[in-house]
């Protein structure tokens, strides 16, 4: 299959873009008073940017970890600065309860708490080996999709379809059984109350760098990322109802 060439000015584009979002990053840290006195933080990496080489690529990570998740902690600390209520609550009691927000800050919180959740849920998940999924997480896959193949089809499948930018998630409900979903931007099902399982970064600066438009191929090879371990403890959490973000 013939490869369509990437324009110069494309490229230039998304260069231009992670730049961008490299400066709202040390513009929104630098106001700031204290990263001590912010109620949250950039969690770390459980993995070095390179582990998940070659599927997505180290400067990926290390960009989309550094600089965009860092400018969504940022922005969400400033828009709480002046509401300590609020700030002592868990990310998805105020993801849940947007409608209470004031509304000057609503939207900020929207975005960049939904931003918040989404990648620190999008770390955890990966770092594993992929393959076939395991334990009870297996068997609910069989049950509500039919097989793994159709489920990954599915997964794909909503991701391509989705517009622009934004993500594709598994949600799990109270007897454990999954679907999956999208949302557009940095929107979450934690802003209906439900529960996420995993999800997948669909916006461009996820994989941009390394497969340039082929959306499609992104989401085939990150799959072979996914630490099914992992997953299968936010599974337990989500049935037992102590799953956060």
């Amino acid at each position: 299959m013939t490869t369509t060439p990437i324009p110069r000015r494309d490229v230039l584009a998304a260069g231009g873009a992670l730049l961008g979002a490299a400066m709202l990053a040390e513009t929104a840290q630098a106001q700031m008073p204290s990263s001590s006195s912010a109620p949250f933080a950039l969690p770390q990496l459980p993995y070095a940017f390179n582990a998940l080489e070659p599927h997505i690529d180290a400067a990926t990570m290390e960009i989309h970890h550094g600089k965009h998740h860092a400018a969504y902690v940022s922005a969400l600390n400033i828009a709480l600065k002046e509401q300590p209520r609020m700030a002592g609550q868990k990310l998805e009691d105020i993801l849940a309860r947007l409608a209470d927000a004031p509304d000057n800050i609503r939207a900020a919180l929207r975005n960049n708490g939904g931003g918040h959740a989404n990648h620190a849920m999008f770390w955890q998940i990966m770092g594993g080996r992929g393959g076939d999924p395991t334990g009870p997480l297996a068997q609910a896959i069989q049950r509500d999709f039919g097989s793994f193949e159709r489920f990954r089809a599915d997964f794909n499948g909503a991701g391509l379809r989705l517009f622009g930018s934004g993500w594709v998630f598994v949600t799990v409900d109270r007897d454990g059984r999954l679907a999956v979903t999208t949302r557009p931007n940095q929107d979450t099902p934690l802003m209906e109350g439900q529960r996420v399982l995993m999800g997948n970064d669909v916006w461009e600066h996820a994989y941009y760098l390394k497969y340039n438009n082929r959306r499609a191929e992104y989401l085939a090879g990150w799959w072979n990322v996914l630490d099914w371990n992992r997953l299968n403890e936010r599974y337990a959490a989500a049935r037992a109802g102590t799953l956060g973000i």
